[in-house]
């Protein structure tokens, strides 16, 4: 079964999608690869986790959270998710490039494929594909379009007033189900 419902962002309306008690799926509306409820998804304010879910992306578009505590349920091949839990470790304020992420998988040759499971992250900002960036700190791509990325990664910026590189932290943030 799956549940949804939608949140308003700084950014952008946001549907927030739920097996019961754990969020699979956080899209916003008209960005690439957005899942459709279809007839069989359920709307619900209160279905696990979305109270939570909601708060904390308010208190995180305030600036007053930089890590979420949600449960998380990936849906996707067994790499993607492998990239979609190093995604997951990378701290608010500093970026990785799409090749340190493939390295950081031990595929230093699979950027292409780490840069297409990025760009189908199920549940962005939470899971923060937005802090991957080009080998140059370039912002190329991101399923919810580059302006989106750019006010994430300046929602973020450091009191130094940059974005810092990152080492991939060795543990993923909040609380991760796969």
């Amino acid at each position: 079964m799956k549940y949804f419902t939608h949140v308003d962002s700084p950014l952008g309306t946001m549907l927030l999608v739920s097996n019961g008690s754990s969020l699979t799926g956080l899209y916003f509306i008209g960005q690439k690869y957005v899942a459709q409820p279809s007839a069989d998804w359920i709307q619900s304010e209160v279905t696990q986790p979305f109270p939570d879910a909601k708060r904390q992306l308010d208190e995180y578009f305030a600036g007053e959270r930089r890590v979420f505590d949600l449960p998380l349920s990936f849906e996707g091949t067994p790499f993607q998710q492998r990239v979609w839990r190093a995604i997951a470790s990378i701290p608010c304020g500093e970026t990785i490039s799409y090749g340190a992420l493939a390295r950081s998988l031990g595929a230093p040759r699979s950027v292409r494929a780490a840069g297409a499971a990025t760009g189908r992250n199920p549940i962005s900002v939470v899971v923060p594909c937005h802090r991957v960036v080009g080998t140059n700190g370039s912002l190329t791509g991101y399923a919810g379009g580059l302006d989106r990325k750019r006010g994430l990664l300046a929602l973020e910026t450091s009191d130094e007033g940059s974005v810092r590189p990152s080492p991939l932290a060795p543990e993923p943030q909040g609380q991760l189900l796969f």
